[in-house]
């Protein structure tokens, strides 16, 4: 780590750690290649965007990526909220599941933009860098800052959408984190010209307490921890986001 980047650790400063950014591994490509189902995926996404008519990507991991489920339990059926919402603008759902912000990057950086000019762009990424490699609030920033940037040189006349990392009930430390990490999304994204910060946490309370509902994880068997949104949660965060997302996508709202 060089002297900008632990300074920027030392006084807190997303700016100062998006300039250090290359120092983080979060902000460096990282290809997940080796894993057949992963490979293939990216494959798909490729040959599906050599077809055209992608005006919307979606980009994540396996919370993006739910939202091609039709089930089995019904929590887990997405089809209304993607029939509602994205199957009418040519989404593209760019989700991957267990991807951090440093396999978006390996994406976007081999062939997931090429080609393409879409109206908007969604992103969904952060829960992966906080839970399953246990970086923290500090170094996804800078991984969703590299994103952004990436997505900005390239992708000229898109509208970005930057959503809050969602609520979960994993740990306190991953607790923390999070809401570190939406307070400084939402610092460097309040009037920015290269991406609308948009909070979704609201669509996973009640009464301002998680509510356990909005999650379909504890009704597996065995339950996990509660992390990845039910069908309708899904379907709250996309009301949340679609003033914002029809005004950038220029057609009616759903």
């Amino acid at each position: 780590m060089n002297g900008l980047a632990r300074r920027a650790l030392l006084l807190g400063s997303p700016l100062l750690l998006a300039a250090a950014g290359p120092d983080v591994p979060a902000a460096r490509p990282l290809s997940r290649m080796d894993l057949p189902w992963w490979r293939a995926r990216h494959q798909g996404v490729l040959e599906r965007l050599r077809q055209g008519s992608a005006d919307l990507l979606l980009i994540g991991d396996s919370i993006t990526q739910d939202l091609e489920l039709r089930g089995p339990l019904p929590r887990q059926d997405f089809a209304a909220v993607w029939d509602r919402f994205y199957a009418p603008r040519h989404a593209v759902n760019l989700g991957f599941k267990g991807d951090t912000t440093a396999s978006v990057i390996w994406r976007l950086r081999n062939g997931e933009i090429s080609g393409v000019t879409p109206r908007a762009v969604q992103l969904l990424i952060g829960a992966n860098n906080l839970g399953r490699v246990r970086w923290d609030a500090m170094a996804t920033f800078a991984g969703i800052e590299a994103i952004v940037t990436i997505l900005r040189q390239r992708l000229l006349r898109t509208k970005i959408i930057v959503l809050s990392v969602l609520p979960s009930r994993r740990s306190p430390w991953v607790d923390t984190q999070t809401k570190a990490l939406n307070r400084m999304l939402a610092e460097r994204f309040l009037r920015s010209v290269d991406a609308r910060f948009i909070d979704v946490s609201a669509a996973f309370l009640r009464h301002g307490v998680l509510d356990e509902t909005a999650f379909y994880d504890g009704a597996l068997n065995p339950p996990e921890p509660l992390l990845h949104p039910s069908a309708a949660a899904w379907l709250r965060i996309a009301e949340i986001v679609e003033p914002t997302l029809s005004a950038m996508m220029g057609d009616r709202a759903r």
